[in-house]
């Protein structure tokens, strides 16, 4: 870990892999010391160092993985509430760095330099953190079964390609869902626990600072039906029938036949019984010029 108030915490790998050195070159020039992962872990064990050594600002550049990994290791040093985050698009959905209105290198770096900072919510999954989402179910399973060497050659359409197999093969989830003010118990194909993200009506971003997820629960409907909504709407983008919508700042989810798969900002936890509640307005995160706090 090298010295520094402002740090950088690279994952030389993600997406295509080609931008290590120049990115490297981009932030050292505004003043940012740049940290290489070598594996699995390595971000984790970096981002707490930064925490434990009380860095003030934090770039991460790789993709929403790398960024998830990080969010753990500064709640491990219990310095997420003291740090001012930002992200540099490298990975091959980034879906965070889109929702905040990030997308190409030399904007992130630019706005990692001297972006507006906004104050988000952090969803929590257990003691697990996450910005995005929590999913489970087809679009997870999809998830841990596609492999690098396909994001490689299809980038984002190796998700959907991996999912049409996955739905077609996936038995579907008996779940229990628990709020304070309801509780949905039945089958489903998936459920879809967004932060960052909003799962049906217009779709997209979510408003990250009202302390509350976005939640969706899908019916178990045929694959076939499943897959058509899926391409149709980009997974849920719009009202879909069969769809059950909640709002809630604390919900448990309790798998009636064994543990469950969960997909947290890309990284795959599994859970029996899981209660996740909001952390609000607990990050500073640089953003884009056209990132929305509160969209419609």
């Amino acid at each position: 870990m090298q010295v520094g108030s402002r740090r950088c915490i690279l994952n030389p790998v993600s997406g295509t892999g080609d931008h290590a050195e120049y990115v490297t070159r981009l932030l050292r020039g505004r003043g940012f010391a740049v940290d290489h992962t070598e594996g699995a872990g390595d971000a984790r064990r970096l981002a707490r160092e930064a925490g434990e050594a009380a860095v003030s600002e934090l770039a991460v550049c790789g993709g929403d993985g790398t960024i998830n990994e990080v969010l753990r290791g500064l709640d491990a040093a219990d310095h997420l509430t003291d740090v001012t985050l930002s992200v540099i698009p490298t990975g091959t959905a980034n879906i965070l760095g889109r929702t905040v209105g990030i997308e190409g290198i030399e904007d992130a770096v630019e706005i990692a330099d001297t972006g507006e900072v906004a104050t988000v919510d952090v969803g929590m999954a257990g003691d697990e953190p996450f910005v995005v989402s929590c999913i489970a179910g087809f679009p997870a399973e999809a998830s841990v079964a596609t492999s690098s060497e396909l994001k490689g050659r299809f980038g984002t359409l190796a998700f959907l390609l991996t999912g049409v197999q996955q739905a077609r093969e996936f038995d579907g989830l008996d779940v229990r869902l628990e709020t304070e003010a309801e509780t949905w118990d039945g089958e489903a194909i998936c459920l879809l626990v967004g932060n960052a993200r909003r799962f049906v009506e217009e779709g997209g971003q979510a408003d990250m600072a009202d302390g509350l997820f976005d939640v969706a629960v899908v019916e178990n409907m045929p694959a076939g039906d499943l897959v058509t909504e899926a391409i149709r709407h980009r997974v849920l983008g719009q009202g879909t029938e069969g769809v059950t919508h909640i709002q809630a700042g604390r919900i448990t989810v309790t798998g009636h036949d064994g543990p469950i798969t969960f997909s947290r900002d890309g990284e795959v936890s599994e859970h029996e019984r899981v209660t996740m509640a909001i952390r609000p307005q607990t990050l500073n995160l640089r953003v884009g010029p056209d990132y929305d706090p509160s969209p419609e």
